[in-house]
Parts: C-alpha cells; structure tokens; sequence
C-alpha cells in the first residue's frame, strides 16, 4: 500500500496521484505538482489515502508544495493572460481563413507552454499559425484537437435534468454509449430526447445499463407465452422493469381475453436472446445511428 492524494488539472478530466509527503494536504486545497508538461497548479479532488501499489503508475512524483498566496496570484494572472490568447488566436485563425474553433486556452503554470484546445471537422494544417503564435507569445505553442464531448466537458453547462453535466463535474474518462442501452432502459428512442449537449448520445445511459441488464435478464420478452404458478398460460403485453411486473393476455373458458398482471418471480419461461427490432422510423434510426457512429470515431480521435 501507498499513501497518495488525488489531483485534477482544469482542462484535463482524469485524476493523477501524487505523493504528499508530510503536507497537511485536504480536498479542495492546491498543489504545485511537476507532470510532463512541466511545473502545474493543480486541485486536490481526493484527500490523502492508502490505495494498492499496483494501481499507481510509477515514478510516484512528490508534490512540491502547498500553493501559496503568490501561487495563487500567478494562477489569477495566468488566467488574465489565457483570455486575452484566446481572443489573439481567433484573430489568427480567421487571418489564415482555418476551418477550426478556438475552445480553450491553457497557460501551464511556470508559462514554458501556451496550449490552445480547438475542435475541426478534419486534420488542420497549422504550421503556419503556430509559427505566428510562437512570434507573439515568445514562448513554446501547442494547438491541441479535441472532439465535441471534450468541448463540452472543458465549457460545462446544465443538463435536461437540470443538473451541472456529468462529464464536467465527475467523470474522468467516456465510456461507450450505444442505442442498446436507451432500448434497455425503455427510453424514447427520438434522437433529440437521448443526446447530450455536444450532440451525442447522453453519456447518463450508461449509468444504469449494468442494472437494466440484469433486470431484463428475470423478465419474458414482450409477445412471449408463459405459464404463471397458479397453472394459467398467456402471452406477455408489457413488462415493468423497476417493478419486476408483466402483464399477460389471459383467454378465458368463454374465449374472452383478460389482462392481469403478474410478479416475475411467478412466472415460468425460457430466457431467449433475441435482437428486438427498434420501434422507430427510418429516419429515427438513421439518425441514431449517425450519432453511435459519431460517437465511436470521436473516442477514436480523442484517443
């Protein structure tokens, strides 16, 4: 076991370990840390802990102090300095007519890398641009590509549940959102009711998929024919998830039909995997698919 604290970078999602040494270090607080871009300011998300060897990527580096009030002055004026880059790229941009978006300007904190996140449609050439920027700044220039999910999680915002959006509060990395999923949860598959602010699927979908699997997996499909416990056969109407409930189509003596509704649990049937047709027009799943498509190259480029 090794005692590490938890830091995070303003434009970089992920939490790094540092060593804390004998610091009196607690959540919330800033350090100055060294990475590989250098001397950084960085905020404490997880206070000191014991975590196993193994899950710590060697050379543990030490932090090098508890940020004082003059680091934290530098910070301040760093960030003086990153909007009036920002405003000075865009200029730069437009002048060399490039096909980009300026997202966010990064001094890092000892000012030996000015670091510009940009998002395009395609590969940029921008040589020249770096040449005019390393000419005004006078110090090293690194333009950065990002995708939309990245641009959204460095420009933050509110979600449709009205909450401050996950992957700029707490997630650290995006992990893999299909239209399985939102069928899994029986959620609208209308394109505009599933997709995030940057325009992919919700990333929220898959926080409940492992749940929805399993709660599936104790439930018949929908048109299935079962037995209950108490001997009556029919065929499965609808099923309710959370509630492990489905309701079957009963033919009685007189051929009337009756529907009631029944526990899982007294049911007998055989679990079948099928694939389940999506209930959606064929402009619908166009557009579902689109976005699943966009959804994997923007993790293939972001990586």
């Amino acid at each position: 076991m090794i005692k590490v604290i938890g830091v995070r970078f303003r434009t970089a999602g992920k939490i790094y370990f540092f060593d804390p040494v004998d610091y009196d270090i607690k959540k919330g607080d800033h350090v100055i840390v060294e990475t590989i871009r250098g001397i950084e300011y960085g905020s404490v998300v997880m206070a000191p802990k014991m975590v196993d060897e193994e899950n710590v990527i060697q050379p543990l580096k030490p932090v090098i102090r508890v940020a004082t009030p003059e680091d934290d002055e530098i910070e301040a004026q760093n960030k003086l300095k990153e909007k009036e880059a920002f405003g000075i790229c865009v200029e730069k941009v437009r002048k060399h007519g490039l096909e980009m978006k300026i997202i966010d300007v990064e001094y890092t904190f000892d000012n030996n890398k000015v670091l510009f996140y940009f998002t395009a449609d395609g590969r940029i050439d921008f040589r020249e641009l770096v040449k005019d920027l390393a000419a005004v700044f006078k110090t090293r220039i690194e333009l950065r590509q990002i995708g939309v999910r990245d641009e959204t999680k460095i420009l933050g915002g509110y979600g449709i549940c009205g909450r401050p959006l996950c992957c700029s509060y707490y997630l650290s990395d995006f992990a893999p959102v299909s239209i399985k999923m939102a069928k899994e949860q029986n959620l609208s598959l209308n394109p505009t009711k599933i997709s995030g602010t940057c325009g992919r699927l919700m990333c929220c979908l898959k926080n409940e998929q492992d749940t929805y699997e399993y709660l599936n997996s104790k439930l018949p499909d929908i048109g299935d024919h079962v037995l209950t416990d108490d001997g009556v056969k029919g065929e499965v109407s609808s099923v309710n998830v959370i509630r492990q409930t489905v309701k079957l189509i009963i033919t009685l003596d007189n051929d009337e039909k009756e529907l009631r509704e029944y526990s899982a649990y007294r049911l007998k049937f055989k679990p079948k995997h099928r694939k389940e047709k999506l209930n959606v027009s064929d402009e619908e799943l166009k557009a579902l698919e689109a976005l699943e498509k966009k959804d994997g190259k923007s993790r293939l480029d972001d990586n």
